[in-house]
């Protein structure tokens, strides 16, 4: 029976945006199903202050942009809609470090194996770093910090997904509003705008400045006959005359409408936690994939992620203002008592701020004549009570020990099995204080008060933008679950392609890998 499709790719994040993107150019017929929303500027959580979360048990009625799995030891934060995670992140590409592929990966994959597909993702995403005449004081603080600890050569700027305008500044009138972004059109044809350091990256960029994988990669699919379709939550897989048919339910009116489709290929490219969880239903529950690799969940990995915030009393860091992360201190060479990590400042969006703008435009409340109005005005927009907060962020090489598995929390006996995390804290923890020991030192040689959260302390609990492993690569079905190509053992023309196959944290943003590798797999599809 002929498939409707050459190739279906569920999820459309780094890995499924560039396998779109790639596959449509050779001419394949592709289909990318998005779980989340196709979002629009007026749309972002930054803009309207609504539809925040992507609520897993009934995404028919809650599907918003962030979706946040909370386990015993880690919360994961994934972006949900057509982009994936590169609504949601930090901006930063850069690739991994030479030294993270000596152990655990494929003989065939290598730093000098990724150079040019690392240089196609650069290219696409029109990757730069922030202007000289832009640097936050953040940036300025980093930069101090390293120097003033020996560490200056350490210190470095960091390629962002961002364009920039070099004549934007910091002393122009209302500097931070849109009417200060230049339009352009980007290499695919579509028109964006440039950054204003509205620190708004994670939340919605209401310029377009932030290059997010809809206005590139996914622009140019669609222009070469890919067909996208968001709010498409996929259920489970199956092996049909030579290909795969992909079950689904269509999110649509706040209910669920089954669906299929069939592929001579199928791409599994929903995320690290999503793609290895799909697997384990195939495998463990629905039965359609009843030989998958023993080693399917095992060897997950936070990445390192840690985040410190200092007080710096009366000198202004303005955390909200400028891109959410620019720069790095490197100590990923192990000279901190071998403990391998990526110091980063970090920032967030100014939420109440925000909500008032919002307000003063849709609320009769907020009228110009009112006097509360300019009251909180006063109290919230000339008071930055955040101002003098600097957030000490970092990535480290972690243990990469964690597993994934179905089953129900201790207190449900019934009910649907879901992704559980079995995280070994003991094997991470200190390369956890060793971030920590590094964000007390920087901030004692600038002036500030490090406040080590609670959680961390207290729980051992830590939360995570960067999950990676679960779908590991390797070079047999025993220890790993694919191929260097990202071909499942066992399954010919089902492929796994995001965060799930990095099978060692790297230390560094992913993002680039992610998308580096899909450039490598896809160069391989005939």
């Amino acid at each position: 029976m002929a498939k409707t499709y050459d190739a279906i790719i569920i999820g459309s994040g780094f890995g499924g945006s560039v396998l779109a993107c790639r596959l449509s150019e050779k001419g394949l017929k592709v289909l990318v199903l998005e779980r989340g929303r196709r979002w629009k500027i007026a749309d972002y959580p930054s803009q309207s202050n609504k539809d925040w979360i992507f609520n897993r048990q009934n995404p028919e009625k809650e599907n918003g942009w962030l979706d946040l799995r909370v386990y015993k030891h880690m919360a994961v934060a994934q972006g949900a809609g057509v982009g994936g995670g590169s609504l949601i992140y930090a901006n930063i590409s850069v690739e991994a470090p030479k030294e993270a592929f000596d152990q655990g990966w494929p003989d065939e994959i290598t730093h000098k194996e990724l150079k040019p597909y690392y240089a196609r993702v650069g290219k696409m995403l029109n990757v730069q770093t922030l202007p000289k005449n832009q640097l936050t004081e953040r940036y300025k603080l980093m930069r101090e910090a390293a120097g003033k600890i020996g560490a200056g050569k350490r210190f470095t700027p960091l390629p962002m997904a961002v364009t920039f305008n070099p004549k934007w500044n910091y002393k122009l009138k209302d500097a931070f509003d849109v009417k200060n972004s230049k339009t352009w059109k980007n290499a695919q044809g579509v028109q964006q705008g440039t950054c204003v350091h509205c620190g708004n990256c994670d939340i919605g960029c209401p310029t377009h400045a932030k290059n997010t994988l809809d206005l590139n990669y996914l622009a140019w699919a669609e222009k070469k006959g890919a067909e996208i379709r968001p709010l498409h939550l996929v259920q489970y897989l199956a092996p049909e005359k030579g290909g795969y048919r992909v079950y689904f339910d269509r999110l649509e009116d706040g209910r669920r409408v089954p669906g299929s489709e069939t592929a001579d290929r199928v791409f599994l490219t929903a995320g690290t936690m999503a793609s290895t969880e799909l697997l384990l239903k195939c495998r463990d529950e629905y039965k359609t994939l009843p030989h998958l690799s023993p080693f399917l969940g095992h060897d997950w990995s936070s990445n390192g992620d840690f985040l410190t915030p200092a007080s710096y009393g009366k000198r202004a860091i303005n955390p909200t203002q400028g891109p959410t992360i620019t720069c790095a201190i490197d100590f990923l060479d192990g000279s901190q008592d071998k403990r391998r990590f990526f110091i980063e400042d970090g920032g967030f969006p100014d939420l109440l701020n925000d909500w008032l703008d919002e307000e003063k435009k849709r609320s009769p409340f907020f009228s110009r004549f009112n006097p509360l109005r300019r009251w909180l005005e006063k109290i919230l927009l000339d008071h930055d009570s955040l101002s003098n907060i600097m957030p000490w962020f970092a990535q480290g090489v972690d243990a990469a020990n964690g597993r994934l598995t179905l089953g129900r929390p201790w207190w449900a006996f019934w009910g649907p099995k879901e992704l559980q995390l079995d995280w070994e804290i003991e094997r991470s923890a200190k390369l956890i204080d060793a971030i920590v020991a590094m964000h007390q030192k920087l901030s004692a040689a600038t002036g500030g008060t490090p406040q080590v959260p609670p959680t961390w302390d207290l729980l051992k609990f830590l939360v995570t933008p960067h999950p990676l492993g679960g779908c590991n690569m390797g070079g047999s079905k025993e220890k790993a679950v694919v191929n260097h190509l990202g071909e499942v053992f066992g399954y010919p023309r089902l492929y796994v392609s995001d965060g799930a196959i990095v099978p060692e944290a790297i230390g560094r943003n992913p993002s680039r890998t992610i998308a580096a590798l899909s450039e490598r797999i896809a160069a391989h599809i005939r």
